[in-house]
């Protein structure tokens, strides 16, 4: 890696022939997020085109698909699966008119862009970029390019991380398998699907998380919440639950100072159908089932990591509850254009604290924080509840058990009937009774129902972050029908007060 100023960072890759050529072009697509800049520099003949038809081929994930060079038509958009990417080329650009009739201005939300000869118009140039430049190097051969690689800003670490990632493919057996990035999460996790003959593989690719501004204590969001940090928690936690008979994936390989792991691939066989996706009774009846026989296991507080490293589940304590029901008021309520008084948000927040008093006070489990449709695989080949394939429990926590219930049967991208929903509280509720003659069903409702309102508060106040403030639109579809769900909670009677407080100050959703 070369130094470079601050905000920036350069590696240097060797590219002996064709094949290694075809390589960085997947390491480089698979890298991209929507709303990137590539820029390709370099002389005549250096590759330019070609590296950039390989990236795009890539994408399409249709190697025959016709990929002109846009040198006479200055531009060239391509609808691919994750984004739209634009392939321009700034040869033929005479001047700053030409600019102006390119309607860069006018590209479709997230696309892609890359764009060769970029020093034509380098005003235009974002300042978050990748810039890669090929150059020749007859001595080596015909087929040898030497190509330095440099990150602007957030993308700094991104190039970082390019030969990283090589490398542990390589290490861990999947140097020359094929890829395919997946559709990916709100996190920064991203993950690609690996095939190498009859071995499948998921590689997750996780940089350890960043933390954000001290927002309150003097702590970042994350911290006072308990977000996972890197990727020892879902080692951790994969294996301890690998070890109580579920269906976490089996971890293959694991960097974990890079944030690298190469875990078994459960497929993407869903517990939803259809379009609109709907539930599947059955495959819902035995995720509960699977809650149900988690629960009633006395589960460690602490899990191994590696044979030195040591993974605490932190508590569901009152701040991290808290801070969730905050982003409510400080993103959710901004997008619907309203700003309670200091008065109504100190009233809301107090009546929040009283709320969760019971929840705090419930027996403790594991809470894997996320259990719901796109983090739960059906796997119809094994037995019981080991059918249900678990994913994304790096952020679990030690907590009440009607929190993972909650985030089942009220799951934010799936309409769940509340008649299906009823019908399952009942068979949890039956189920623990059956083994616990202490268990107090009417009070786990309530702590249900309180929960439920809760992650329901949260999650409208996330889904408006990632609109304003990672322009991430796609999620506000999904507002209407986790305000539903908000509201069906608040109809238990110990949350009358907040329901009160909602109905006068939370406008409907938009």
């Amino acid at each position: 890696m070369d130094p470079t100023p601050a905000g920036r960072s350069s590696i240097m890759v060797t590219l002996p022939d064709e094949q290694a050529m075809r390589h960085l072009a997947v390491d480089l697509a698979n890298a991209l997020d929507p709303g990137d800049v590539v820029t390709l520099s370099g002389d005549l003949g250096a590759g330019k085109t070609t590296l950039a038809r390989a990236m795009i081929r890539h994408l399409a994930q249709d190697e025959t698909l016709d990929v002109p060079s846009p040198t006479f038509t200055l531009l060239q958009s391509y609808e691919l699966p994750r984004f739209v990417l634009v392939h321009a080329d700034f040869y033929r650009l005479g001047g700053p008119q030409d600019l102006t009739e390119l309607g860069l201005e006018d590209l479709p939300t997230g696309a892609v862009v890359l764009i060769e000869w970029a020093d034509r118009a380098p005003q235009l140039m974002p300042a978050d970029r990748l810039d890669v430049e090929i150059k020749l190097d007859p001595k080596q051969g015909l087929e040898h390019r030497n190509v330095r690689i440099t990150g602007f800003k957030a993308s700094a670490s991104r190039a970082e991380r390019l030969p990283k990632v090589r490398a542990f493919l390589a290490e861990s057996g999947f140097g020359t398998a094929r890829r395919m990035r997946l559709a990916g999460d709100a996190s920064t996790r991203c993950y690609e699907r690996l095939a190498m003959g009859e071995r499948p593989a998921i590689f997750m690719n996780a940089p350890r998380r960043p933390d954000g501004p001290p927002i309150k204590y003097g702590r970042p969001y994350s911290a006072i919440a308990h977000l996972a940090e890197d990727v020892k928690p879902f080692v951790a936690m994969a294996n301890a639950l690998r070890a109580r008979g579920l269906s976490a994936p089996e971890i293959y390989a694991a960097s974990i100072d890079d944030g690298f792991l190469m875990i078994e691939d459960l497929g993407d066989r869903l517990l939803v159908e259809g379009d609109p996706p709907a539930p599947i009774a059955d495959c819902y009846r035995t995720a509960v089932d699977l809650l149900i026989a988690l629960h009633r296991l006395d589960l460690p507080g602490e899990l191994p990591v590696a044979h030195d490293i040591v993974h605490r589940l932190p508590p569901y304590d009152l701040d991290a509850f808290m801070i969730e029901i905050e982003l409510l008021l400080n993103w959710y309520l901004p997008h619907l254009g309203a700003t309670p008084s200091t008065t109504a948000r100190n009233a809301f927040l107090s009546l929040w604290r009283e709320a969760l008093q019971p929840a705090l006070a419930a027996p403790k489990t594991w809470v894997l924080r996320d259990v719901h449709s796109p983090n739960l695989l059906w796997l119809p080949e094994r037995e019981g509840i080991a059918r249900v394939g678990l994913l994304d429990f790096q952020d679990a926590l030690i907590g009440p058990a009607a929190y993972d219930l909650a985030s089942l049967l009220q799951d934010a991208r799936v309409d769940v009937p509340e008649a299906l929903e009823i019908e399952l509280i009942g068979r949890y509720v039956g189920a623990r009774r059956e083994t616990d003659p202490s268990f107090d069903a009417m009070s786990f409702v309530q702590i249900y129902a309180t929960l439920a309102a809760q992650r329901a508060s949260k999650i409208l106040g996330i889904f408006a972050r990632l609109d304003r403030r990672d322009r991430k639109p796609h999620y506000l579809r999904h507002i209407p029908r986790v305000a539903a769900y908000l509201k069906r909670a608040l109809s238990h009677p110990a949350l009358a007060p907040l329901k009160a407080w909602c109905s006068a100050y939370l406008p409907p959703p938009r």
